[in-house]
C-alpha cells in the first residue's frame, strides 16, 4: 500500500515536471516569435477622423514599426497609451494574437456640436471633450456660438442632448447662440426666423409648445410670416412678425 502511494506521488511529481518543462519551452519559443503584421479596426466600421495609416504611424516602438520585432519586447500598454493620447480617440485596445498579429481596436470620439467664436472652432463629444477640426473629415454637427469656457460646455450639453434625441428637432435646429445671460436662441432649417428659447428651465415644456406651434403653422402655411418665435414666457408662445 505504501509502495503504491509512493508511486502515485512520484508520478504526480513527474507529471508536474513535464508540464513545467513544456510550459517553459512554449513560453520561450513564443517570446522569440516576431510580430508578423498589424491590423487596425474601427468600432462600427466608422473611420471618420482617423485612418488605418494614421493609427499605424502611432504603433511605433524603439523608433521603428512593431512588425518584425520580438513579441516579448512589445509594450502593449505603452502602445495603447500612445494611441489614446490622440484627440480623436475615445477608447482603444491593443493586443497580440498567438500567430503574432498585433491588433488595435479603436473607438473614435463622436462630435455632437461644433463650437465657433473668438477666432477658434472645434467639436465637442457627448462628454463635452474638445475635439479639434480635421482635414480628413468634416462632421455634420450643431453649430454653437457664445460658448467660452468648460462651464459653458457643461451648461449647454443637456440642451444639445434634448435636440439630438428628438427626430424632428434634430433635423430642424441647425444652430444655437448662447448669450452672456445664459439664454439661448436657435437658427432653424425651415426658415429665416429665430427661436428665442430663453433659459434652460422647463426645457421639455418649451419644446412641446414649439412642436405644437410648428404643427399648426406648418399646416396653415403661416410659419414664414414670423421673424421671431419666443418660448421664454410661461406656458405661451409669443411671435413677432
Amino acid at each position: 500500500m505504501r509502495f503504491k502511494k509512493s508511486l502515485k506521488y512520484l508520478f504526480f511529481i513527474g507529471f508536474i515536471g513535464v508540464l513545467s518543462f513544456l510550459y517553459g519551452f512554449t513560453s520561450k519559443r513564443n517570446s522569440t516569435k516576431k510580430v508578423t503584421a498589424v491590423r487596425v479596426s474601427f468600432q462600427e466600421n466608422k473611420r471618420n477622423f482617423l485612418t488605418q495609416e494614421i493609427v499605424n504611424k502611432l504603433l511605433i516602438q524603439n523608433n521603428k514599426t512593431v512588425v518584425d520585432q520580438p513579441k516579448s519586447v512589445i509594450d502593449l500598454y505603452g502602445l495603447e497609451k500612445k494611441i489614446s493620447e490622440n484627440p480623436y480617440v475615445e477608447k482603444v485596445a491593443v493586443f497580440l494574437t498567438i500567430g503574432g498579429v498585433l491588433k488595435s481596436k479603436v473607438k473614435q470620439r463622436l462630435p455632437i456640436a461644433r463650437i465657433t467664436g473668438n477666432g477658434t472652432s472645434y467639436y465637442i463629444d457627448k462628454q463635452g471633450v474638445k475635439v479639434p477640426l480635421s482635414l480628413n473629415y468634416s462632421a455634420r454637427a450643431l453649430l454653437v456660438s457664445g460658448v467660452d469656457s468648460a462651464a459653458d460646455i457643461q451648461l449647454i450639453l443637456p440642451l444639445i442632448f434634448a435636440i439630438l434625441e428628438d427626430d424632428f428637432l434634430q433635423k430642424e435646429v441647425v444652430g444655437i447662440i448662447k448669450s452672456d445671460a445664459n439664454t439661448f436662441q436657435f437658427s432653424v432649417r425651415s426658415g429665416d426666423y429665430k427661436v428665442d428659447f430663453g433659459t434652460l428651465d422647463r426645457m421639455k415644456i418649451k419644446f412641446s409648445m414649439l412642436k405644437a406651434f410648428y404643427n399648426t403653422t406648418f399646416k396653415n402655411k403661416t410659419i414664414q410670416d414670423y421673424k421671431m418665435i419666443t418660448l421664454k414666457y410661461h406656458n405661451q408662445v409669443v411671435c413677432t412678425k
